[in-house]
């Protein structure tokens, strides 16, 4: 596997476009994108466990019951969730897009981000679908036109083979706050030349998402638009991929990577974060057990404002651990931080150590912490990724609104 350019675009017969639409008041930024295949797709999805799913969900998932589609349609600035006309809306949003295309309806996914609760301005997206501009080279604007308060674009591109025949695969995604497992406020897009049968990607679709984008967490919250959609045309031209093997394997370490490289970026871009928070549990009874723990003190607000201090509070990482239900036993857990300035342990079976304040102030410091628990208990371990939270966050969400 090897990492290389062009997001979306880059597999074979993949091409994306994006416009400023006037869903958004501000003419900054484009608000509304395609990404299109020359040829049909399989594919897969995963959704928000939210009980509250927005209409373009709901279409998504309809058209996703053969798991056959040829485009997404995606805007920002706008949820088209808890809308009145919410349902007609989005399928009007998947017929612009097909008579564009010269497709069939059903053959268009649907996803929206932005405001809840708001009717969508459908007209001028109609207005706008026919004056996008598909190009293999529109990657990138494409990845700026679903971002909402995000503040880059998160684009992640490999290339692996498989029978001697080079595939790439390539994602965007979009997710800054309401983030949470189960996913978040957050949407991803993963294009692959690959041919791969849409029963087996569902299948690995689902087993990576519970490892990476469902062990994020920004803000404790979980929306009501999540999802992330897999498309695979098959045009790099192996023998399709339909059970479990030592061919799914390479695909699935190089999905595997992409959607954790997502994940990553996701939760080093929370809304005001100005660090990205790693936590990993070594040595746990089993997987479960070290998940959990990891999740609780990447979701602990303390955790993030001493984060964000660059306060080296280990206490409140043990405090985390404690209030989960998982089975550990406290009197022999050791917690280290690191950084790229170093690493130190500031608690060992439990208690507290002496350590030196100004090493651990330089640690905690940088753009990318880690926080090390040994629970000295088995052999498993887990990651799960969050950020520090800061005023900004307030100031921003104080009135997303209005």
């Amino acid at each position: 596997m090897k990492v290389i350019q062009g997001g979306v675009c880059a597999p074979k017969g993949f091409m994306a476009g994006a416009v400023h639409s006037g869903i958004r008041k501000a003419k900054t930024k484009e608000d509304l994108a395609l990404i299109v295949s020359s040829s049909p797709c399989q594919c897969a999805a995963v959704y928000t466990r939210n009980q509250v799913k927005a209409d373009p969900l709901q279409v998504t998932k309809a058209h996703l019951s053969d798991h056959c589609a040829r485009a997404i349609i995606v805007n920002s600035g706008n949820a088209n969730a808890c809308a009145v006309n919410g349902y007609t809306n989005a399928l009007r949003q998947a017929k612009a897009a097909a008579d564009y295309l010269g497709v069939d309806p059903e053959q268009i996914l649907v996803a929206s981000t932005g405001v809840i609760g708001q009717e969508l301005p459908i007209d001028c997206i109609e207005k706008a679908v026919p004056t996008i501009d598909l190009s293999k080279e529109n990657n990138d604007l494409c990845a700026r036109a679903i971002l909402t308060t995000d503040t880059k674009e998160k684009i992640v591109t490999v290339s692996f083979e498989i029978d001697g025949v080079e595939c790439s695969m390539g994602g965007i995604a979009k997710g800054s706050g309401m983030i949470h497992p189960n996913m978040g406020t957050m949407l991803a897009f993963i294009t692959t030349d690959c041919a791969i049968s849409g029963e087996l990607l569902q299948t690995i679709l689902y087993r990576n998402t519970q490892i990476t984008f469902n062990r994020v967490s920004v803000d404790g919250d979980t929306s009501t638009n999540d999802m992330c959609i897999v498309m695979a045309n098959g045009e790099a031209g192996n023998v399709c991929l339909e059970q479990e093997d030592e061919k799914s394997v390479v695909f699935e370490e190089a999905l595997h990577y992409v959607m954790q490289e997502l994940a990553k970026m996701i939760a080093a871009d929370g809304e005001g974060a100005t660090r990205l928070m790693t936590c990993t549990m070594v040595n746990a009874a089993d997987e479960t057990t070290a998940e959990t723990l990891a999740m609780s003190v990447c979701s602990s607000s303390l955790v993030k404002a001493a984060m964000f201090g660059a306060d080296a509070n280990w206490g409140r990482v043990l405090c985390a651990m404690g209030y989960t239900e998982a089975a550990f036993d406290p009197a022999k857990v050791d917690v280290c931080f690191a950084s790229e300035e170093g690493e130190i342990k500031v608690c060992e079976n439990g208690k507290g150590l002496l350590f030196d304040e100004d090493l651990a102030k330089k640690i905690l410091s940088k753009p990318d912490v880690t926080i090390i628990a040994d629970l000295h208990q088995g052999t498993a371990q887990a990651t799960c990724w969050g950020c520090d939270l800061t005023y900004d966050y307030v100031k921003i969400n104080g009135d997303y609104r209005t």
